[in-house]
């Protein structure tokens, strides 16, 4: 378990749940129906990313390697690329920001950390031998008895 991925996944998800309560109460009355639903749009991808986190996290001991590492990294970016240029071009207009134009590429740059993030982690669990289970204090392991031709279990404690 990456202890990061876990914290940043609830954060993630703790900060889109006000994000979503404030645009849904506190923006609608201030925000055009399209920039609402721009807002929303981060909102849900941020909400989706904040569960890849979660199980990013839950995953990189079962499966360790240095791609799942990076589809962690990389979904964080995603959120704060993808996301936060879409909550910037849903509130300019309230926010005082007037040059704007500079985040349109931004969202498709966050877009592709996103796809690159799920490939990343779909790659490192085919990828990846599975690590060894050591959450169960009473597991067998079978050695070959070269003298006798059998396998012998063993115990461990």
């Amino acid at each position: 378990m990456k202890k990061s991925y876990l914290i940043l996944g609830c954060l993630m998800a703790a900060i889109a749940v006000g994000l979503g309560a404030f645009g849904a109460h506190g923006l609608k009355a201030l925000l055009k129906a399209p920039q609402l639903q721009t807002f929303e749009i981060g909102v849900r991808y941020q909400f989706y990313h904040a569960f890849a986190l979660l199980f990013t996290g839950l995953l990189v001991n079962k499966y360790p390697s240095k791609l799942m590492n990076l589809a962690g990294f990389l979904f964080v970016l995603g959120i704060i690329c993808f996301s936060g240029s879409l909550y910037l071009l849903a509130t300019h207009s309230i926010i005082g920001l007037n040059n704007y134009q500079w985040l349109g590429p931004i969202t498709p740059i966050g877009g592709t950390f996103f796809i690159i993030g799920w490939l990343f982690l779909l790659l490192g669990i085919a990828g990846a031998k599975p690590a060894a289970n050591t959450s169960n204090p009473n597991t067998y392991s079978q050695t070959p008895n070269t003298d006798l031709g059998t396998e012998t279990r063993v115990l461990h404690k």
